[in-house]
């Protein structure tokens, strides 16, 4: 049996942490944007004597800790013998949401295949997010779709998600090296400056919903918070006079909106660029 998914990346411009009595109410508030590049995986299941789940990423045997957690969550005690073949449209560790599209790809296709249900394989992939550091809020917001502001924290319906309107095209630049989400996330002071700096901008932006505000309060959040690297704010700023820029959370690396040509040429000196737009149709069965 064999079954094929997508899922949109994401990128949150800020948030807050939030701990919740169990999984599924833990996660963040914050906002970003569903991209129409992702992750597309094809999963493939047989009977064996006993569990195993091998996953590829572009080509390569990989640990993909969410995905595994995720599918096993699945599985259950059932003996079957898993593998997953993953593409991914974008770089990993880089804040473009790549484990959460990953393991909920292969989450839907696993589901399909079990006679299992959509809202199970957002579940799964919500809860291996948190439990393995590597993510708080992808899930939740791929959950809507489109331009998003988390309101209330973990996975709809326990967690509330706005969509604002606007599909606007998306430039993005990787400008420095990987930076992982569980070095951040795992870190006491850095935790108290994102909640510091990120709780007031998700009650402002809830107010006022437009892609302006996000983008002006991303921007301000990456640079007050002191998560932006230097790269970032050399590549933000000379972004900013074409458009609208931002760091992407939590990678080195920024996402912009205004004149695409012009900012894909201005940000191509600092690192490899992509264009895409803001997805509103989230995970499908392909």
């Amino acid at each position: 049996m064999m079954a094929k998914a997508f899922c949109p990346g994401h990128i949150t411009g800020f948030f807050q942490i939030c701990e919740g009595k169990d999984f599924l109410s833990t996660g963040s508030r914050g906002a970003g944007l569903c991209l129409s590049l992702g992750a597309t995986s094809t999963v493939s299941v047989a009977g064996a004597k006993r569990q195993s789940i091998e996953v590829i990423i572009d080509g390569q045997k990989s640990l993909a800790e969410v995905t595994k957690h995720a599918l096993r969550r699945l599985m259950g005690g059932e003996k079957l013998r898993v593998s997953v073949v993953t593409l991914l449209d974008l770089p990993q560790s880089q804040g473009f949401g790549m484990s959460a599209a990953g393991a909920l790809s292969s989450s839907l296709a696993l589901c399909k295949l079990l006679g299992k249900s959509r809202q199970e394989a957002f579940e799964v992939a919500h809860i291996a997010e948190i439990e393995t550091k590597c993510g708080l809020g992808d899930v939740a917001a791929i959950h809507r779709g489109g331009i998003t502001v988390r309101t209330r924290p973990g996975l709809p319906p326990i967690g509330e998600v706005m969509r604002v309107n606007g599909t606007p095209e998306v430039v993005l630049a990787v400008v420095g090296r990987r930076l992982l989400t569980r070095t951040v996330l795992s870190d006491p002071l850095k935790r108290k400056m994102i909640n510091e700096n990120g709780a007031a901008r998700v009650d402002e932006i809830s107010r006022d919903p437009s892609i302006g505000k996000l983008m002006d309060l991303s921007q301000s959040f990456a640079f007050e918070s002191g998560l932006a690297s230097k790269s970032v704010i050399e590549a933000v700023n000379a972004a900013s006079k074409l458009g609208m820029a931002s760091m992407s959370m939590l990678g080195n690396s920024v996402f912009s909106i205004g004149d695409s040509r012009g900012l894909q040429q201005v940000l191509s000196e600092f690192g490899e660029t992509w264009k895409c737009r803001v997805d509103t149709k989230g995970p499908r069965l392909l």
